[in-house]
């Protein structure tokens, strides 16, 4: 992944099963992340065109996701298929969810705009282990600054790509992926590659936890 790199995580693969959605936030703005019954992870504009309802209310059905709302039902193309109050009808193309490519690295769906190359990704594992996402009231540099003051222990940092923080140690690595939600606020999508084992995503999920409390404690003490 370069600086350029148009690639923004938003949400660990593990989190995303077949058949569910999910709603989170990028710079702000409302997505919905969701997996088909092929397994396809999708990010799109997280709003029904019809009412505005947040698609990730919905339900998926194969491949499809349909709104709450009105069941207005989209295809894998943000392409609405299918309007319950109008079986009949043949939907007007201009009936479309935005969308965003979407692709798996390292444990993560990625987004960005379409037609980016995922090969930007390709520095990164190809799978990972899911440790966990962690979301700090911070802008997403001071994000990264607080993790890389406090590795955890018995690990070193790696070179890293902009946006994300690399640790290694075990005969592991571990990847900090920051997404940023709003102005102040980040999730931190943590996953571990190579000879992995329960005990030490434990020991992760437990740095990981503790890093939060401290962040938390500091912004306490400084209010």
């Amino acid at each position: 992944m370069t600086s350029a790199s148009p690639w923004i995580p938003v949400a660990l693969s593990a989190d995303i099963e077949a058949g569910t959605s999910a709603g989170t936030l990028v710079n702000g703005e409302e997505r919905v992340v969701w997996r088909d019954d092929k397994g396809e992870a999708h990010v799109w504009e997280d709003r029904c065109p019809h009412r505005g309802m947040r698609m990730s209310f919905g339900f998926v059905r194969g491949d499809h996701i349909a709104c709450l709302y009105h069941g207005w039902r989209y295809d894998t193309g943000g392409q609405c298929r299918y309007i319950p109050a109008h079986p009949d009808l043949e939907v007007p193309q201009t009936i479309k969810v935005p969308t965003f490519a979407a692709t798996e690295r390292a444990g993560i769906v990625w987004m960005a705009p379409e037609g980016a190359d995922a090969a930007d990704l390709s520095t990164l594992a190809e799978t990972a282990e899911a440790v966990r996402s962690l979301f700090l009231d911070l802008p997403t540099n001071a994000a990264l600054l607080a993790v890389t003051a406090a590795p955890p222990e018995g690990y070193r940092p790696l070179p890293s790509e902009t946006g994300t923080v690399t640790f290694e140690g075990y005969d592991v690595a571990v990847l900090i992926a920051a997404q940023p939600r709003n102005a102040g606020r980040t999730a931190l999508h943590i996953t571990v590659s190579g000879n992995t084992s329960a005990a030490i995503r434990r020991d992760l999920i437990l740095w990981a936890t503790d890093l939060r409390n401290r962040v938390e404690s500091q912004m306490v003490e400084a209010a």
